[in-house]
């Protein structure tokens, strides 16, 4: 496969290139059995844009949330996988046919009630469903992502995993370890607060594998907001139509001291807390419009504006490290966007920066004439 690499802005030293090629990932067809409210369902679909339309609470948002499920293992929105088996049904499965890089696979997910999934690539099964992570990589627009903003710092850290877990094998596996002993050092300071008894040894066991691995971590969160800022202010001025001046930072008490020496720090008081008191567990992404946090301040089509501008440079920056087009799911695609912005946005997403794109809408009129006459549209209650 041929591509070229091409500079699209240049911040400071920072160049961020995109890479123009045809799509190398291409979800072919999807079946859904029991998932939510599909009894049975199959779709195929085409290259580029598809649309699903209908109205609200028919099972549009349903459908996206199956491929990010076949794409990382999960639902979107669910907290856990039973609830993603339609009521009343005792398993619910998902089959998808893909072609990644010119290679064509058949996924499989299996959740019977009461019981843990299993996903199997072409028959064979996975030992680890992190193992999955990364094959189809995808990125969701959805307007509950206004959570990033509004949220606490546990949403904004989980984008920043979610995207470092698509394209980094080495960080998901760190993350995981992390989050391990983590655990495990929790547990040990609930017991020496119940019991007084002070277990040096093993607490400093704990302590070397939290530095090891949360360094790691600290360091490559750091890294990827790098690359994302310069992509992000690039879509945000598009976006936007260059009306705000936003910004993000990464903030971490790791950025002024070491973690070893914060691990030691106030040992009395995380014990009687029961919980580590330093880490990237603890770390936040500051938003900012102007000089102000935008969590305060902004309305919510600067809001909107910086959430799509900051999954698009999601997007982009998984592309360049994967070296292919993630998938693009966006729910409610004009959502509390005007029409002077909701153009410019069809406008990037209808160019050849972006691969295979599934979208929602209720008005199918406004599809046709926002999208153009060559988007697949799919009628809700006519998909077999």
């Amino acid at each position: 496969m041929q591509f070229v690499l091409s500079p699209i802005l240049r911040r400071g030293l920072v160049e961020v290139f995109f890479l123009t090629f045809t799509p190398a990932l291409f979800l072919r067809s999807i079946h859904l059995t029991n998932y939510k409210n599909h009894a049975d369902r199959s779709l195929d679909f085409s290259r580029k844009i598809n649309c699903f339309i209908g109205p609200n609470g028919m099972g549009k948002t349903n459908i996206l949330d199956a491929i990010h499920y076949l794409s990382l293992t999960k639902s979107y929105f669910s907290s856990t996988d039973q609830q993603n088996i339609r009521i009343g049904a005792d398993f619910m499965r998902l089959t998808g046919a893909v072609t990644v890089q010119e290679q064509d696979y058949r996924i499989v997910c299996r959740l019977p009630q009461g019981r843990k999934k299993d996903f199997t690539v072409n028959d064979l099964p996975y030992k680890r469903m992190s193992d999955h992570v990364g094959m189809m990589p995808v990125v969701m627009i959805a307007p509950d992502d206004s959570v990033l903003i509004s949220g606490s710092s546990e949403e904004r850290r989980k984008f920043l995993d979610n995207t470092l877990s698509q394209t980094d094998h080495e960080y998901l596996e760190h993350l995981v370890r992390y989050n391990k002993y983590l655990d495990q050092r929790n547990a040990l300071l609930k017991s020496m607060n119940a019991g007084g008894r002070h277990d040096a040894v093993l607490l400093e066991g704990y302590d070397e594998q939290l530095v090891r691995y949360g360094e790691s971590v600290y360091r490559r969160r750091r890294q990827a907001l790098s690359e994302l800022e310069p992509i992000f202010s690039h879509y945000h001025r598009l976006v936007s139509l260059e009306r705000e001046q936003t910004s993000f930072s990464y903030e971490s008490t790791m950025n002024e001291r070491p973690l070893a020496d914060q691990l030691r720090d106030n040992l009395p008081r995380q014990i009687l807390l029961e919980r580590t008191s330093a880490g990237p567990h603890r770390d936040d992404i500051a938003f900012m419009l102007g000089d102000t946090r935008l969590k305060r301040f902004g309305s919510q089509g600067q809001q909107k504006s910086f959430l799509i501008a900051l999954k698009l440079a999601q997007y982009h920056y998984i592309r360049a490290h994967k070296s292919f087009h993630p998938f693009l799911l966006i729910d409610d695609i004009f959502d509390k966007i005007d029409g002077e912005r909701s153009r410019q946005l069809v406008q990037l997403l209808s160019g050849e920066d972006f691969g295979q794109i599934f979208i929602t809408d209720t008005d199918e009129q406004h599809i046709t004439d926002e999208l153009g006459a060559d988007t697949a549209l799919f009628d809700i209650y006519q998909i077999p």
